[in-house]
């Protein structure tokens, strides 16, 4: 699973934002926050074996998906 940055680490975007504007900041936000929520939510569907492969347990999966979508 791919590991989603947080809003902290936005990197150089965040250099840019004077030439960006609030609104492209807003829009790199919003797909991350969605991109959470799909990575999340395909988390869950795994099975035992797929979760296995990935180094995650069971417990670790409930709880990276009960996470609030904002959260990193």
């Amino acid at each position: 699973m791919e590991r989603a940055m947080s809003v902290t680490n936005l990197g150089s975007s965040t250099v840019g934002y004077r030439r960006s504007g609030l609104g492209e900041l807003l829009k790199i936000l919003m797909v991350r926050w969605r991109q959470r929520i799909r990575s999340r939510y395909e988390l869950m569907s795994l099975n035992e074996a797929d979760l296995r492969d990935i180094g995650m347990t069971r417990g670790e999966a409930e709880l990276e998906s009960s996470k609030p979508f904002w959260l990193p």
